[in-house]
């Protein structure tokens, strides 16, 4: 059988689309098609229609499909190829930048720079760059937007010469919105379309995104992941995305909400639950009843923090729902074709049958309650009435009140003052939240009462409204519910990520500075989808995760540890207790809002020109060239060190010996911690380098920004001011120098290490690597010496990473960890059998301290054979250059 005896054509509108229908496999007797999770029949489809790449056979499509009917342990591997890309530009800024040196290696060889190219479409949205500089003022956005230029404009020449000198890519400019927002909103199609000598082909719109959240758009029945950017730069020049076939879980949802619950408690529910069901490099597809009670919204809430329960993917198939969505967002032609495409190929979701999943968790919506996450791990649920013993007893707050700190012109017992549990940054942002338009109307609705009842918030909090997408702020304007953020000096600072990301700006110098002397433990609640250890801002300890009502309501709370059943939020204009039931909106006001203020022009209006940019944009003049022009004097964009001296010929894959220790870390080290996004502190190498190269503390903008020039990345790996190395004597990027057992900063310690060429190991605990999927905290790794990690176990995307980069991610036998090896950290180390390494085969390590030897083995974490390739390549780019290059 070949993939003629699937393909079809399908009649639609006065045209005929070619179709690979799936169901075909079953009518023929070679599959159960009907019986599997959606998310399977969109991969077998994907294997069928790329037959003819040369990287998949038949029998790779009918043993997929048998796979996924059996439930079988034994995975495959196969090669997957997403339809397109997407990018934000603080994970874009470094791809760019690898593809104009790849184009310069190619240069240098005698071939055309512009076989280095996208092969598939790729849309990068500017996003991550804004930041809260500005707040509490009616112009904030403008004056935010107008620094972000300032801060970016090298960047942002570089991205508008890529849009100009590349094929098949998109620059979403700044000021926008959120790139997954967007994605749900107008990039996805849901059936992706292309015009072939065929004629023309339909097909699941799928991606793969350069940051972890790309999950959201599963939401909208569209299959994609997050990966790590040098996996997206192979996927751009034409490569499969291989992979070992993922297990599918079932979410099987059932009941309704109860009226008061958001889709933040549901998702806040689900983390939870699927981080202990450990849901890592599987996909979670959510199925049942209950489906019919959640919107579309609602839905993209739980598939955008699908990074933060560790699932590869959390896929809602097709439904009505979909289709109504789509109508409401301003593509009916899309919907048509949708419900066409889908019902016809087996991929649209009737509820009528429960599909054969690996595992089934039942999840009663009926059950959830009203709750937040935090201080520091999104999985570490609180429900409401919990908050206030919880919090107390994890800063103490019962025996640390003595300190009360007000204005110097405040009146005495009138001022509400900062201490110990207080709220300093209250952000309604990101697009886990932002999307829905039902929590931000019922956000705006709880700030309309909270107003009218002449509440205020105390004068520490730092308030910001950054909307995900314009849309958002024209719904808020037409039900005139924005007057009243505003009146609560939550105002527009931007469309972007902004305070999610760490991006919330400096507080007030008068605060930052008691924080820092009175050694506070101070508090900030936002509607994001993380809240890592100094993510947020670097003098704040406890993060916590709400809805965007909730963040309102602790923002005039301004503590943590309240009882909202039996304290009040403060007193109304009369002097009458107001409490947070007297201003928490009923569902029923709130759906009414929405049906009547969320309009489909708004879509319309706002996408008609999203290419186009603002006049701050459209007045950036950059050169249409085939190579980048790097100026090595920049801060911002140099020429990055990975193809220098770039040859053809593979190296030899050498054993590790001689290996010290460069950092021995616990659990649920996030890539946060490996490589910060936020604020460089003056006095760590990154901020010395800035210095040293004429840039003043207050231009340093942030590590995020700063991605275009490895300079700064390498010395801001592992330089997150809260990350606890167990063989330094204090919390922060320091490390200890052997045998001379001397203290430094990581980057200097490193820079000793390569004088004396010897090779480094990272060991961890956990879920090392867990959180964002930047590139940087494997890139970093490598450019430090590191020739291996050994952890307890990987997240997914970071395991990728070191693999790009060459890095051999290997991982300690079960119920073994570095502790209780009895490794003390100043060992010598060596591992050798590299060179015959096998996926998950083993390698003994030998740890040497005065003369004695103690031997231990772990598990080389290669899931594949293309994976030992990319390690002996010295990582995946290198292994694509050598072979366009000889191709």
């Amino acid at each position: 059988m070949t993939i003629n005896h699937i393909k079809q054509t399908m009649p639609f509108q006065d045209k005929d689309f070619i179709i690979h229908n799936i169901q075909l496999l079953e009518e023929k007797g070679l599959s159960k098609i009907s019986t599997l999770p959606f998310a399977a029949r969109v991969m077998i489809e994907n294997l069928a229609r790329n037959m003819g790449s040369g990287t998949i056979s038949w029998e790779d499509v009918v043993n997929t499909a048998k796979f996924y009917e059996s439930g079988s342990n034994t995975s495959n591997l196969v090669a997957f190829y997403p339809a397109r890309v997407l990018m934000q530009d603080f994970t874009g800024v470094p791809a760019v930048v690898d593809f104009a040196a790849m184009r310069d290696a190619v240069h240098a060889k005698g071939l055309d720079p512009r076989r280095i190219n996208p092969l598939v479409p790729v849309d990068l949205v500017i996003d991550h760059s804004i930041q809260v500089d500005h707040f509490k003022e009616k112009n904030a956005f403008f004056l935010n937007a107008k620094k972000e230029y300032e801060r970016n404009q090298e960047r942002y020449k570089l991205l508008k010469w890529a849009q100009k000198s590349f094929d098949n890519f998109r620059v979403v400019p700044p000021e926008s919105g959120i790139c997954h927002q967007i994605n749900l909103e107008y990039l996805a199609t849901v059936v992706a379309t292309k015009k072939t000598l065929e004629g023309i082909l339909a097909f699941p719109d799928t991606l793969v995104g350069t940051d972890s959240h790309t999950t959201m758009i599963n939401a909208l029945g569209v299959l994609g992941w997050g990966v790590g950017g040098i996996e997206a730069e192979a996927v751009m020049l034409g490569q499969p995305y291989y992979m070992n076939l993922p297990e599918i879980i079932g979410v099987n949802f059932v009941g309704k909400p109860k009226k008061q619950i958001t889709s933040t408690d549901i998702a806040l529910y689900v983390t939870n639950i699927l981080r202990k069901e450990n849901v890592v490099e599987k996909i979670v597809e959510y199925t049942g009843e209950g489906l019919k009670n959640l919107s579309l919204t609602d839905r993209a809430t739980i598939s955008n923090m699908s990074p933060e329960y560790g699932a590869t993917a959390g896929f809602f198939p097709v439904d009505n729902q979909t289709l109504d969505y789509l109508v409401k967002t301003n593509r009916s032609d899309t919907a048509a074709l949708v419900e066409a495409y889908t019902k016809t190929c087996g991929l649209f979701n009737t509820h009528d049958t429960l599909p054969v999943f690996s595992k089934i968790i039942d999840v009663d919506l009926s059950a959830m309650e009203t709750s937040i996450a935090g201080p520091s791990r999104p999985q570490d649920r609180i429900p409401l009435s919990k908050v206030k013993e919880k919090t107390t007893a994890i800063y103490d707050l019962g025996n640390r009140k003595n300190i009360q700190i007000t204005p110097k012109d405040s009146i005495a017992n009138q001022t509400p003052a900062l201490t110990n549990g207080s709220v300093v940054i209250a952000a309604i942002t990101s697009c886990t939240n932002t999307s829905n338009p039902y929590t931000m109307i019922g956000a705006g609705l709880v700030a309309k009462k909270a107003v009218e009842k002449g509440l205020c918030i105390p004068w520490y909090v730092k308030t910001s409204l950054s909307p995900g997408s314009r849309v958002v702020l024209d719904y808020l304007n037409e039900s005139g519910l924005m007057e009243y953020f505003e009146a609560l000096k939550f105002n527009n600072t931007g469309f972007g990520c902004m305070t999610c990301i760490g991006n919330s700006g400096p507080l007030d110098p008068f605060i930052e500075e008691a924080i820092k002397t009175n050694d506070l433990d101070v508090t900030s609640v936002l509607s994001g989808n993380r809240n890592f250890e100094a993510r947020i801002h670097q003098e704040v300890k406890g993060n916590f995760l709400m809805s965007p009502l909730l963040v309102v309501i602790y923002a005039i709370a301004g503590r943590i540890d309240i009882d909202f059943e039996t304290q009040p939020l403060g007193f109304s204009k009369d002097n009458t207790p107001v409490f947070m039931k007297d201003i928490w909106p009923d569902s029923q006001e709130i759906n009414q809002f929405v049906e009547t203020y969320v309009k489909k022009r708004f879509f319309k209006d706002q996408y008609a020109n999203i290419f186009k940019g603002d006049k701050l944009w459209q007045e950036l003049e950059v050169p249409q060239t085939t190579t980048f022009n790097f100026d090595e004097k920049s801060t911002y964009i140099r020429t990055p060190p990975f193809f220098k001296d770039f040859s053809q010929t593979v190296p030899e894959l050498k054993d590790i010996k001689g290996a010290k220790a460069l950092l021995v870390l616990g659990n649920s080290v996030t890539t946060d911690h490996i490589s910060p996004a936020g604020a460089i502190p003056v006095e760590y190498p990154a901020g010395k380098y800035l210095e040293d190269n004429d840039v003043k503390p207050w231009e340093f903008n942030s590590y995020g920004s700063r991605r275009g020039n490895h300079e700064v990345m390498l010395r801001g790996t592992f330089a997150n001011i809260r990350i606890k190395n167990t063989l330094a004597s204090k919390t922060g990027g320091f490390t200890v120098k052997f045998p001379e057992q001397e203290e430094g900063y990581i980057f200097d310690v490193a820079q000793k290490y390569k004088t004396e060429n010897t090779d480094l190991i990272v060991f961890g605990g956990k879920e090392y690597g867990t959180g964002s999927s930047r590139d940087w905290a494997a890139k970093g790794t490598c450019l430090l010496g590191a020739r291996a990690v050994i952890a307890q176990s990987f997240e997914r995307i970071h395991r990728a990473n070191l693999v790009g980069m060459g890095v051999l991610p290997l991982v300690f036998k079960k119920a073994e960890s570095f502790e209780n090896l009895g490794l003390m950290g100043d060992e010598t180390f060596e591992i050798t059998g590299i060179k015959d390494i096998l996926p998950n085969s083993l390698l003994t390590v030998k740890a040497t301290r005065n003369d004695k030897v103690k031997s231990f083995q772990v598990i080389v974490k290669l899931n594949t054979d293309i994976e030992i390739d990319y390690i002996k390549n010295k990582g995946i780019l290198h292994y694509v250059l050598r072979n366009m290059i000889s191709a």
